[in-house]
């Protein structure tokens, strides 16, 4: 439990890891008192939160908290945080979200309905889509909406007035010169005064301000735990191998094994259980194991055929303007985009991006013990419900007989909503006999992602001093979605499809466009793939403001205000790039190099400094990026500077929105200039941080955010920053090169 409580006139955090398990579901400690599913009080005033969203740095639990105090007015120093238990009122509620993007009333209300009502009976709790406060602001609202009348009608009864006369603030009930603690007053609280459509208020006083996260100051004196800090009696370590992609051990063979050291043989992995995880891993290395093909593997081990797979794919494009072929699907077509097209200069382009890593921080950890047929897992998961399927089913056991204990999550990305490690520690503990920690070690964690997919594109267009006239693209990629839904969704799982969802933000574009073409090709690929932070958009932002840079440059016109030409029935978007402009313009090479367009770019002495642009709505929040960059002869171009600018509709905390588009930004840039998994005989070639690069300190670009004030439904923050950046560097990199910058990553190692 996460708890920050008055002491010492500051903010005190202590730390204990809780269950979520199926039965029972949240419980109140002696002294606690149970208001609702969400919130409970304490006897010395604690207001407690059940949060079913995980906590990987976002701040989420911050913001799920920080609701429930403005509605219910409790002191922000008196609030306290704990993982709800799995059950039907813990499922995300935000699962339709996307699917309900754009539609009118009442349909958008009817999806909605029927996601919630999806989420409940498949009890499916999961962190992702950056649908958190998305999907929990209103229940919270509701809730702490709901508990504050009974508290008020508990005080009236005593005070002998009327309940509408009496407030709360401060973590007290107020009447005039009267006022009472939540803690006094819980005692006397009546059921049946609980509303039935709780009365929301008008006026708030505690959202939208800064305040101090509730999980800081556990991070910073070393009590906070993560994964890897869990400690059972009698807890063994373990360490694994899982060979190729698409293979099992065969045999394996190795010099005598210390005392105590076990080796585990599991489907698709051997492992080493030993009293620390040095000395698993030491014996581990010291095994020869032989690995065969597994024969009912998804095709060939990956490779380099799934880059040709993806060209291969684009074939379905045919003609430039023609008839799809037998893997492509078109998914918008409006106007007469071939009639366009016919006549005049029309600009091609076709773009690559790379199979990417999630590279956590944290690698894949999972503690569990296996005693009598039921399992206990310590995991930092996105989701315990996938955790705790994935364990049973490794256990051969009931879902219902595995409890998942989440920890905090040293970094996610869409990574640790998979439950393989969960599964493996359970198999592992099982066969050891005793609670078994298992760590990843870092080459194991980048051989056995689930990664972002390579992706391949082709665009046709043409514009004039009006914007985009014809538009037409052909993106190559596989589907995702499938492979995710066959590893964790059981009879859920559907067949690789071409379709919409695939390329997310490419189909519907925010820019006036009277005549559009969008197909997807879908692609081979035997790699696992998954959910990567900002999931589409990280590749399609990329390819769409590209594109749309190129088409500004061939009609001769300046980047930002041939955007805001085509923003003019989107006045969201259209300020938030104004905005940026504003922040970061002028677009192009700076005045101050003083060169001429002819001249070459990076001369001795003449370093060039240019600012590129990109916008990008992905998960109800709008973000426009302006990128600088400076390049100097003889050196790398560096990005010195980004500027962003976000509108995501009503803000929880501030601080955390400035956060989070920094943190995407970065996540971004590692990528855009650094970032690439290639495969050869099953195996990934990047095993560790020296070959996959990340963004280092000095090579950190100064960032400023701006927050776009809006009474908007909330949207996304902790994946929108992410998909601007690529495109955005891209363009700066055109306007000081004069060359086009189209394959990702940048600079491979």
């Amino acid at each position: 439990m996460l708890v920050a409580a008055v002491a010492g006139g500051g903010l005190a955090v202590g730390w204990a890891l809780w269950p979520r398990a199926s039965r029972p579901n949240w419980t109140a400690a002696p002294g606690d008192t149970l208001i609702n599913a969400y919130i409970k009080i304490g006897a010395d005033g604690r207001v407690v939160v059940a949060a079913a969203q995980a906590e990987m740095g976002q701040g989420i639990w911050s913001a799920l908290a920080q609701i429930v105090a403005d509605e219910l007015g409790a002191d922000w120093r008196s609030m306290a945080v704990e993982p709800a238990p799995l059950g039907p009122d813990y499922a995300n509620p935000g699962l339709a979200l996307g699917a309900a993007a754009g539609l009118s009333e009442p349909l958008r209300s009817i999806v909605l309905a029927a996601g919630r009502r999806a989420a409940r009976v498949l009890g499916l709790q999961i962190t992702g889509g950056s649908n958190s406060v998305r999907a929990w602001e209103a229940p919270l609202r509701e809730a702490g909406a709901a508990a504050r009348e009974l508290l008020v009608k508990a005080a009236a009864r005593r005070w002998q007035v009327n309940w509408q006369d009496i407030d709360t603030a401060g973590g007290f009930v107020l009447y005039k010169a009267n006022r009472l603690p939540f803690h006094a007053l819980v005692a006397d609280i009546d059921v049946a005064d609980t509303p039935r459509e709780p009365t929301l208020r008008t006026v708030r006083s505690l959202v939208g301000r800064p305040v101090l996260r509730l999980d800081v100051p556990a991070k910073v004196d070393g009590s906070a735990k993560f994964g890897a800090d869990v400690r059972l009696p009698g807890m063994a370590f373990a360490a694994i191998s899982q060979g190729p992609i698409g293979a099992a051990a065969a045999s394996h063979t190795s010099q005598p094994l210390p005392p105590g050291v076990r080796v585990v043989k599991e489907a698709g992995f051997v492992a080493c259980v030993a009293d620390n995880w040095f000395a698993a891993h030491t014996a581990l290395q010291s095994l020869a194991i032989k690995w065969q093909p597994v024969a009912d593997a998804a095709g060939p081990a990956p490779g380099p055929w799934q880059e040709a797979a993806l060209r291969t794919a684009l074939l379905a494009d045919g003609k430039p303007f023609g008839p799809t072929g037998s893997t492509g699907k078109i998914v918008r077509d409006d106007g007469d985009v071939p009639a366009v097209m016919a006549g005049g200069s029309v600009v091609t382009a076709e773009y690559t991006l790379p199979f990417l890593a999630h590279a956590c921080l944290e690698p894949m950890t999972a503690t569990a013990r296996v005693v009598d047929g039921r399992a206990e897992i310590w995991a930092p998961t996105q989701s315990a419900t996938l955790s705790a399927r994935a364990a049973a089913q490794a256990l051969d056991i009931s879902a219902d007989d595995v409890v998942v204990h989440p920890t905090l999550i040293g970094g996610g990305f869409g990574r640790k909503v998979e439950g393989d490690a969960c599964a493996q520690a359970a198999l592992i503990a099982r066969a050891a006999g005793r609670p078994v920690q298992l760590i990843w070690s870092r080459e194991e964690d980048f051989a056995h992602d689930m990664y972002r997919p390579a992706v391949a594109a082709r665009l046709h267009g043409k514009a004039g001093p009006g914007g985009i006239a014809g538009w037409n693209a052909a993106i190559a990629v596989p589907d995702t979605g499938a492979g995710f839904a066959g590893r964790n969704l059981g009879s859920f799982a559907g067949r690789p499809s071409a379709g919409a969802g695939a390329i997310e933000g490419a189909v519907d574009l925010p820019y006036a466009i009277p005549n559009i073409r969008v197909q997807h090709c879908l692609a081979d690929c035997s790699a696992p793939l998954g959910f990567w932070r900002s999931v589409g958009h990280s590749f399609t932002g990329f390819i769409v403001e590209s594109f749309v840079d190129e088409l500004a440059a061939s009609a001769a016109l300046d980047p930002g205000s041939f955007r805001l030409a085509m923003l003019k029935d989107q006045p969201r978007h259209a300020a938030v790039v104004a905005a940026v402009l504003a922040m970061g313009g002028p677009l192009g090479r700076d005045s101050a190099s003083a060169k001429s367009q002819d001249s070459a770019p990076g001369a001795p002495g003449q370093p060039v400094v240019a600012r590129g642009i990109a916008m990008v709505e992905s998960f109800g929040s709008i973000v426009a990026q302006i990128a600088e960059v400076n390049v100097a002869a003889g050196q790398p171009p560096r990005v010195t500077k980004v500027w962003a600018a976000i509108d995501c509709g009503r803000v929880i905390n501030p601080d955390t929105v400035v956060a989070q588009i920094e943190g995407g930004i970065l996540y971004g840039l590692s990528a855009a200039l650094f970032g690439r998994i290639s495969f050869a005989d099953g195996r990934v070639e990047q095993t560790n941080f020296n070959d996959y690069r990340m963004i280092a300190m000095d090579d950190c670009p100064e960032i400023n955010v701006r927050i776009i004030a809006s009474d908007a439904d909330p949207g996304g923050v902790g994946e929108p920053g992410t998909p601007p950046i690529a495109a955005a560097v891209a363009n700066a990199l055109f306007a000081a090169t004069g060359r086009r910058w189209r394959n990702l990553p940048f600079f491979p190692a």
